[in-house]
């Protein structure tokens, strides 16, 4: 009922143990609390909430227009309710190095599990879009150190995605990876990678878990679970799959309304009230209410009108 009933603190330590096993974590996008709920319901591995799906709900594009604020407000409420680790989308750490501390332990206190810095310039792009710049090398290391140094629980996930290889291709990519965990990375997310190849190409270069981005529309071909895990890659996400189904399946129905009049034609795809009730827990939080204000009137006292 309510939250999640682990702390942050476990959740991170239980997130590094399944790292340590070395098998494929997945971990789809949550577009909200209750799309959070859901993916543990289903028995995914993990929540990743994605800055792209931030921006889209806002309303705005993924440019750069969200702040740290914004992030922590929407990643603490989609963290706090599931017992899964969350990962959360950092951008570019909302400024320079003394920023990227800040970022870091913002994200501890809103109770997340980790987060990724990029090495875009800022304001930085969608990883996917043509026309994206990456910071020089000194900048992107500084970035990572910062972060590592501002933590202060070890088990808070650091990782670095590098957008290099849009721009300078794999060999930069391959370098970019090394120094990155050199420089403390706990993990690395090579970003737009074209092939299985290119990700194989990552693996050979670094021993630190790598995570692979399986967003629809984009750059890479979308790779099945076990093909990613045959060639070494630790965690999977879907970033902004739920939101675009969802989406999708709104805009349907909203023509359904213009069509028909009625959306009696598609009441089978929609989630039954029944169904929302069990995923909320109603039966939890009618219990707690009935115990808290259930009351009986002494007979032997008199009620006054």
């Amino acid at each position: 009922m309510l939250y999640a009933s682990a702390s942050p603190y476990d959740k991170r330590a239980a997130f590094r143990a399944e790292l340590a096993t070395g098998r494929l974590l997945r971990f789809p996008g949550a577009f909200n609390p209750l799309s959070a709920k859901l993916i543990q319901n289903k028995g995914f591995e993990g929540v990743y909430v994605s800055g792209a799906v931030l921006s889209a709900d806002l309303g705005l594009p993924d440019i750069g227009l969200t702040t740290l604020t914004e992030v922590a407000g929407r990643s603490a409420q989609i963290a706090r309710m599931t017992e899964l680790p969350t990962i959360v989308d950092a951008d570019t750490g909302f400024g320079e190095p003394m920023n990227v501390a800040r970022t870091v332990q913002t994200l501890e206190d809103a109770g997340l599990a980790g987060l990724h810095i990029e090495d875009q310039v800022n304001p930085k792009r969608c990883g996917h879009l043509d026309g994206k710049q990456v910071v020089d090398e000194n900048t992107a290391l500084k970035r990572i150190r910062a972060a590592v140094d501002a933590r202060r629980d070890p088990n808070f996930l650091i990782m670095a995605r590098t957008d290099i290889r849009a721009v300078d291709g794999l060999d930069a990519a391959v370098d970019r990876a090394k120094k990155l965990a050199d420089a403390g990375a706990d993990a690395i997310f090579p970003e737009a990678m074209a092939s299985l190849a290119e990700f194989e190409a990552i693996r050979a270069a670094v021993d630190v878990p790598l995570l692979a981005n399986m967003t629809e529309f984009g750059k890479s071909e979308l790779f099945t679970v076990n093909q990613l895990a045959d060639v070494g890659m630790n965690i999977v996400i879907f970033p902004v799959s739920l939101l675009r189904l969802a989406m999708g399946a709104a805009e349907r129905g909203l023509d359904t309304i213009i069509n028909e009049g009625s959306l009696t034609s598609i009441l089978p795809e929609m989630q039954h009230r029944a169904d929302l009730y069990e995923l909320l827990d109603y039966k939890a939080y009618s219990e707690f209410d009935s115990d808290i204000f259930n009351f009986t009137i002494d007979p032997h006292v008199a009620v006054q009108a």
